[in-house]
């Protein structure tokens, strides 16, 4: 890539990554969810609502992934949303789709540090070493995937890749493993047919909140536009495939944990899916789901670095930021700068917030991405309309996805304000004020000629 001011040529991200690699992307981000964290949606309307919750949050992240691998297929350019954004709608909305992509990915990041602290701290009760210091492998863990990450992306989404797929097939085999009677404790969904809405219906729109974290995440395919070798092709691919790999993850989960932990409990667990196999009594699924849960919390803590970094980097490069966070590494090709940057800021969260207001920041920002995306796909169409440009991957249904999407969101956000209204109230204070410095001082330094990269023709209208 030439800077056209500088004259010089400036280095650009390699394109090394395919199909695969976007799948351990998405779903390396989001399978933590299964993990933990989706189960406070039990919590909040026992386990129909939690069920509801799974299905109606698949729905909505169906139609992100839909309209993310039409847009992103043919915006191939990293960044994603927020290169979007910046195409399609104007500079206000792309700075703050930015902030929103670095802080859901970073707070997931900081929650993904928590759980396996937590979880470590488990194990170690269970062997008599309660009172583990957790704090250290806080650090140790943020560290060492920001420091796997500054080497590259091509090693970083390899070991995404197969830290994945063991997280997920640990998932199935304890699902096999249950219903070939493995377990100690029958399940029993009595609970289902006693106390199916215990807060009433009020508890299915409460649930939706955390029926988020089962798919929180799977846009963040989109930050590997600008370093895939064929983006119409893998990008696609990969995000259907993730989606569709996560809905029947998550299905199984809410079987599994429902059938064997009690509602009452589940809703309140740090490790659900850990702690089902404690209740099923086989040691072999204990160790099968520890090294499960553990690896999907690194596969998860991992993507969030690669695509936080990404969002960052763009927003440099294209002065959106100081330009300093725009620079690409000579060797390693990555963005560095970005990288070490976030680090401090997950370790503040991480170490200084509890987990369900970690996750609940995440929530809100990617929730405030996914609103973004209704209009941006509207307008994507409106503007250039099919056949004015070449398209990767045509979703069917417009605009049904868009709408569908706008009205789960719009539910979602009271749900959120049920139990957490004050955090809501702050993300929005938060995002206005960043909105107000972007427009009256860091304006004036971005190149609005450069920030235009895809060779469109002038959109109908205009």
């Amino acid at each position: 890539m030439t800077d056209t001011t500088a004259g010089e040529e400036r280095l650009s991200l390699l394109r090394v990554l395919g199909p695969g690699h976007v799948w351990a992307l998405g779903v390396g981000i989001v399978l933590v969810g299964e993990y933990m964290g989706w189960n406070f949606s039990v919590g909040k309307g026992g386990m129909i609502a939690g069920l509801v919750a799974c299905w109606v949050a698949g729905l909505l992240y169906t139609c992100v992934a839909m309209i993310d691998s039409e847009v992103t297929s043919t915006v191939a350019a990293a960044g994603g949303q927020y290169a979007q954004a910046k195409h399609i709608v104007g500079p206000l909305m792309a700075f703050n789709v930015g902030l929103f992509l670095v802080t859901a990915y970073t707070m997931l990041e900081a929650a993904n540090a928590i759980t396996i602290a937590f979880l470590l701290d488990t194990v170690a009760g269970m062997t008599g070493h309660s009172g583990l210091h957790q704090a250290p492998f806080i650090i140790l863990t943020i560290l060492a995937l920001a420091w796997l990450n500054y080497r590259g992306v091509l090693a970083t989404l390899t070991f995404n890749f197969i830290i994945t797929a063991v997280a997920f097939i640990a998932i199935i085999i304890l699902f096999v493993a249950v219903q070939l009677g493995v377990s100690a404790v029958p399940l029993d969904f009595t609970a289902v047919t006693t106390k199916p809405l215990p807060y009433g219906w009020l508890g299915i729109v409460a649930a939706l909140h955390f029926g988020l974290w089962y798919y929180l995440g799977i846009e963040g395919t989109c930050q590997a536009a600008e370093e895939v070798r064929s983006p119409a092709r893998s990008l696609p691919y990969g995000t259907m495939a993730g989606i569709m790999t996560l809905l029947i993850a998550a299905t199984l989960t809410w079987y599994v944990c429902s059938g064997l932990i009690p509602w009452e409990y589940l809703g309140q667990s740090g490790t659900p899916l850990f702690d089902a196999t404690r209740v099923a009594g086989n040691t072999g699924l204990m160790v099968l789901l520890f090294i499960g849960t553990a690896f999907a919390t690194l596969a998860s803590a991992n993507g969030c670095i690669n695509d936080a970094s990404r969002a960052w980097f763009s927003m440099g490069r294209d002065r959106y930021l100081p330009s300093w966070f725009g620079a690409v590494h000579p060797k390693f090709r990555t963005p560095y700068r970005s990288i070490i940057f976030l680090v401090p800021i997950a370790l503040i969260f991480a170490l200084g917030a509890p987990l369900d207001q970690v996750i609940t920041f995440s929530i809100l920002s990617g929730l405030l991405g996914y609103t973004f995306m209704t209009f941006n796909m509207i307008m994507f169409r409106k503007k250039w309309p099919i056949g004015s440009i070449k398209r990767g991957y045509v979703h069917p249904f417009h605009p049904v996805p868009a709408l569908v999407l706008l009205a789960l969101c719009s539910t979602t956000y009271f749900a959120v304000f049920l139990g957490y209204g004050t955090q809501l109230i702050a993300m929005m204070c938060f995002y206005i004020v960043a909105s107000l410095w972007f427009h009256f001082w860091r304006y004036r330094f971005v190149r609005r000629g450069d920030q235009f990269t895809m060779p469109w023709p002038r959109p109908q209208g205009y």
